[in-house]
Formats: structure tokens, sequence, C-alpha cells
């Protein structure tokens, strides 16, 4: 009666996987015995070639997704797996927010997740088994200084998670996404950078304490396994209970 988190044997995509969140995860899919393919502008540089590989690419090139997807089934096979961890805030101030800095937020963080998906469905239809997690955030339910561009995207990963499980979920697809709270990654350095307001960002938790990197890989590897059949279209908050207070 025990659920199965194992990933043995599946083949996995991780964006955004040279460093952070995207990292963590990557290396707990590889330790738990799946082959993953890392895409980040940034080859990641922990990769062994062997049951990791690292393909650099920049993903905010929409036109260059078919692409991308196509250079990572050639590596080890079309992937059960796909972890949309790749992400970016520029923290611009509502009144200050850019074309092409809206533009920019919105392609990476939302548009590139449903494309590449896209791309990769076909294949796990075929085997009739897939896991797609996305990134969330706690901006997908709250309103922050600075966050308009990305609380944009992330309020609207919210809604492209249920919609990919609405599409897909009949063929053995699941999708469902993840919402940190505060971790320390490059993009939260300026949160983690100054100490009164990262106290405060702990004192909102329940728990009261950030994240830990090795917080996620437990949630992670729930929604890339088995043991979460049954569970699509969902939002799992991993904030320590930032949310619920």
């Amino acid at each position: 009666m025990t659920p199965s988190l194992s990933v043995e044997g599946r083949i996995a995509c991780v964006t955004g996987a040279s460093s952070g969140l995207g990292r963590t995860i990557a290396q707990a899919l590889v330790a738990g015995g799946a082959r993953v393919v890392t895409v980040a502008r940034r080859k990641a540089d922990w990769c062994d070639g062997t049951s990791s590989v690292a393909i650099s690419a920049d993903l905010s090139d929409l036109k260059a997704v078919p692409d991308i997807a196509a250079e990572v089934a050639d590596v080890f096979g079309a992937p059960d797996i796909l972890v949309n961890s790749a992400g970016v805030n520029m923290r611009q101030p509502a009144d200050q927010v850019t074309m092409d800095g809206w533009l920019t937020t919105l392609d990476l963080n939302l548009s590139v997740p449903f494309f590449l998906a896209q791309a990769m469905v076909p294949a796990m239809r075929e085997k009739g088994w897939g896991r797609i997690v996305n990134f969330a955030s706690l901006q997908s339910q709250r309103a922050f200084h600075g966050g308009i561009a990305y609380g944009a995207s992330k309020g609207g990963i919210t809604q492209l998670t249920r919609a990919m499980a609405e599409a897909w979920s009949r063929d053995g697809i699941t999708a469902n996404a993840l919402a940190p709270g505060f971790f320390p990654t490059e993009l939260t350095g300026p949160v983690f950078g100054n100490p009164e307001l990262s106290a405060r960002n702990a004192a909102q938790t329940c728990i009261g304490r950030n994240g830990e990197m090795e917080d996620i890989i437990g949630p992670a590897l729930f929604l890339c396994s088995d043991a979460s059949g049954y569970v699509t279209g969902q939002v799992l908050c991993v904030d320590g209970g930032f949310t619920a207070k």
C-alpha cells in the first residue's frame, strides 16, 4: 500500500537547471534513477554526460522551442517528465515596466512552459504516461511590490496548469505546479541580501523559517512519480505556510 516515489528509468527534461530550485530538482531526479537533460542559457556544469546532459539554449526565443524540444529528445529519447523551472523576475515597479521587460517575462515564465509541453506531449501520449511540473509562485496569489509582470505570468501559470490538465490528463499525462515560498536562489538574491526582509518573510510562514533547498525535493518527486497519478491540475504550495496566514 506504499505509493512509489520512484523515477527509476524515466527520462526528464528540466529547464533552468543550471542553478537554484531547477538544479536541485534535476539532481534529485538523477539520484532517483532518472536520466535528465537540462536546458538553460548557462550550461549546467554539474552534469556528468552519462545520466545527465546539459544543453545550452535561449528559452526566451519562442521560435526556437520546437528545435530545443527535438534536441532534448535526441539525447536519451523523448522525455516522460518535463519540469518547467526556468524563469525571470525583472522587479520593475508598475510605472517603470517596459514593453521589452513585460514581453520577456511573459514569454519565458508563461509561454515557454506551454509550447515546450506542447512539443513533448505527443511522445508522452504515445507512452500513455507523462508528468508536467510547472513553477507557480507566491505571486500566483499575492501581489508584491515590483512584481506586476512576474505576478501576471505566475497567475497565468496557475490557470495554464489547470488547462493542461484538462487537455491531456485523459492520455495519462498529469500537469501540476509547485509554488515555492522564499528559497535562497539567484532570483531571490535581493530578498536574502536584506536580513530584515528575509527575517520578515520567515516570520510570515507558519513554520517560522524560509525554505531550504532540500525542502523542494519531496514535493517535486511526488509530482514526477506514480505516487501522484490521481493528482492533476493542482498547485502545491511549498512555502512553509506563508500563504496560509
